[in-house]
């Protein structure tokens, strides 16, 4: 399994990791197609060896809440797998993805059996706790172009590449986000309509802090975005 740094996996020890992956099998996931369902038996985990995948909860109007991105080396499915209550959020593939799939049995076994990992993901999951503790003080305290502001630092911090706006390679401050995420799922995580979203995006083209087009986001100046954000 391919290892990367900060997640889940990449805190794995060699040998943890080759248990690990001994106790599951690789699923392929195409874009757009669910990991898991809302509301259904969490009869297994996941672990992201490749590509990148939204948690949403879906509202009573029909609307969807995005909760997080997660990209490789992410476990998913962990809490119904401790609490065997049923899954709290549908997780879909925003571009093709191979999973390591492992039985919610096999799993708690293997927590059982390895310590170290449960004391991991309970640093994991106090992390999420307070993220998310983060993000409702965040909705009270800041307007839609403020959280569209804060997303955007998250999504170029995570997920960004240097970009060259005159050769559209490496060697400027601009970032581009390689997360493909539409106006509808930017505005379901930062908790607003798709117009204000719109309208928030338009303000920060305005000001040059950003540059969107067709499948694609560059930010051009971070710091701008992060005061914005404050």
């Amino acid at each position: 399994m391919s290892v990367l740094e900060g997640s889940f996996l990449g805190d794995l020890t060699p040998a943890e990791r080759e248990e690990l992956a001994a106790c599951g099998r690789v699923r392929e996931f195409d874009r757009g197609e669910a990991l898991f369902a809302e509301g259904e038996d969490p009869g297994w985990v996941a672990i992201l060896l490749q590509g990148r995948v939204k948690a949403c909860a879906y509202r009573e109007d029909g609307g969807q809440t995005v909760l997080a991105v997660r990209g490789p080396g992410a476990l998913l499915g962990e809490v119904g797998a401790i609490d065997g209550l049923p899954r709290s959020a549908t997780v879909t593939a925003l571009e093709p993805v191979r999973a390591l799939a492992v039985t919610a049995d096999e799993f708690m076994m293997f927590l059982q059996a390895h310590g170290r990992v449960s004391v991991l993901i309970m640093r994991m999951l106090c992390h999420r706790w307070r993220d998310a503790d983060r993000k409702r003080v965040e909705f009270g305290m800041f307007d839609a172009t403020g959280r569209v502001a804060q997303r955007l630092v998250e999504l170029a911090e995570r997920f960004g590449v240097p970009y060259d706006r005159r050769t559209d390679a490496a060697g400027s401050d601009s970032v581009q986000i390689t997360l493909n995420l539409s106006q509808e799922e930017l505005a379901g995580w930062v908790g607003a309509s798709r117009e204000a979203v719109s309208k928030a995006l338009r303000t920060l083209r305005r000001h040059g802090w950003i540059e969107t087009g067709r499948r694609r986001l560059i930010v051009h100046d971070l710091q701008a975005l992060r005061r914005h954000a404050r």
